[in-house]
């Protein structure tokens, strides 16, 4: 391995250091993902551009932490076994990024399809999801300032919306109450507060 290693140059040594990290973090993210601990996934590092009518769709937002993941894993193992075909960085570097690029746009088109498949079952998330209780999963922005996603149970089954409050910024973990629903992929919530006997 150390062998293997010392025989890369230091162009390789980097794509290398690039794909192992995302795969990783990809392999990481996926069994949290099955195993139901994707709270504290995206490190509470959602860069979602907010929406200005406050409707965006859920999971669509194009600068999260999920989205880097996606794109270097894309870029590095691209670049890993295009290195021997591609003699020009420059262009190696190119067909990379685009590869990158593309594959964050099929995993989006991939979550949006989901999104409407879970939106178009048997749930009237207006008649349902008031007063469900859930968490924060990625921080809601104070005052309705922008949007964050929330996980909540509606028919006994954990379901992820895009999510706003009239209150202080929710972080990440907190419990939460519904109090209305916005649109058909957008709630209205707050923190719940502890009812003190």
């Amino acid at each position: 391995m150390i062998e293997w290693w010392n025989s890369l140059d230091l162009v390789m040594k980097i794509f290398w250091c690039i794909t192992i990290a995302a795969s990783l973090i990809f392999i990481i993210q996926t069994i949290m993902v099955f195993v139901g601990a994707d709270t504290g996934a995206d490190f509470d590092a959602d860069f979602d551009l907010p929406s200005e009518a406050g409707d965006g769709d859920p999971g669509m937002g194009l600068l999260t932490f999920r989205n880097f993941v996606n794109f270097f894993l894309g870029f590095g193992w691209s670049a890993v076994l295009l290195r021997d075909s591609i003699n020009s960085i420059s262009i190696l570097l190119l067909v990379s990024i685009v590869i990158g690029v593309l594959l964050v746009f099929l995993v989006m088109m991939v979550y949006k399809w989901l999104g409407s498949m879970q939106e178009s079952g048997n749930i009237d998330v207006f008649k349902q999801a008031p007063e469900c209780h859930g968490k924060v999963y990625l921080t809601v922005p104070a005052h309705r300032r922008g949007s964050g996603k929330v996980q909540i149970t509606i028919n006994d089954a954990i379901r992820e919306y895009t999510a706003m409050t009239d209150g202080e910024e929710l972080v990440t973990g907190t419990q939460i109450r519904v109090i209305e629903a916005i649109n058909a992929s957008t709630l209205l919530v707050e923190e719940e507060q502890s009812i003190i006997i």
